[in-house]
């Protein structure tokens, strides 16, 4: 069986899944596409349960936007290219103090199991997390972004060996990716990723 069945088959599972009382379901997860390059969000927000896709607002406009001035391609080509995941499936609801809650330690320990199916299913050769909480389930760094944005790096996340280009998360609640060094950080983030042959062959 090759991999798009298989992955079929893991989302008609993954759209069942409720182990998180607190997670407030539909499931969102990205198109079925067996491709080298696998962009790991945080976690859906109010928005992208409905629209049934993620980054299908604010942020995606942003996130869209850099691929597109990298690559000059339009938002549903990446979605064609792109498997897009993320380390919760489910909108965690919104936090009292302000945004969206971030997933707790259970929530993403019960999400980790999809990460272990998909990864290895589709042994992709480039992973990109998008955002603080992403960029520590790949590569376990949980210090300042500007220690690990702007550069490739090297790593072997579910088993597979892959080159990881860190970026930041595209919220506008963020103001990171707009004021420095994550301005300039980020521009170098998008040279690596337009530079890396895996990035140009999938999306050009």
């Amino acid at each position: 069986m090759n991999a798009l069945p298989r992955l079929r088959a893991l989302h008609a599972r993954l759209e069942r899944c409720r182990r998180c009382p607190k997670m407030i379901p539909p499931v969102v997860h990205g198109v079925a596409v067996s491709s080298p390059v696998f962009l790991l969000g945080q976690a859906p927000g109010v928005k992208e349960g409905p629209a049934g896709r993620p980054f299908a607002w604010t942020a995606g406009k942003t996130l869209f936007g850099w691929f597109h001035d990298v690559f000059g391609v339009d938002e549903a080509r990446v979605r064609e290219r792109v498997y897009f995941a993320a380390v919760a499936r489910c909108f965690p609801g919104k936090n009292p103090k302000g945004g969206d809650r971030k997933p707790d330690d259970t929530e993403v320990e019960q999400c980790r199991r999809w990460l272990a199916e998909e990864v290895p299913l589709l042994a992709p050769k480039l992973v990109l997390p998008v955002g603080a909480l992403a960029i520590a389930q790949v590569l376990g760094h949980e210090g300042p972004l500007a220690e690990v944005v702007g550069r490739a790096h090297r790593g072997r996340w579910h088993g597979v060996d892959l080159d990881v280009i860190p970026l930041p998360h595209p919220s506008g609640a963020s103001t990171w990716h707009r004021t420095e060094p994550g301005k300039t950080l980020l521009k170098r983030a998008l040279r690596v990723l337009g530079a890396h042959p895996v990035a140009k062959t999938a999306l050009r």
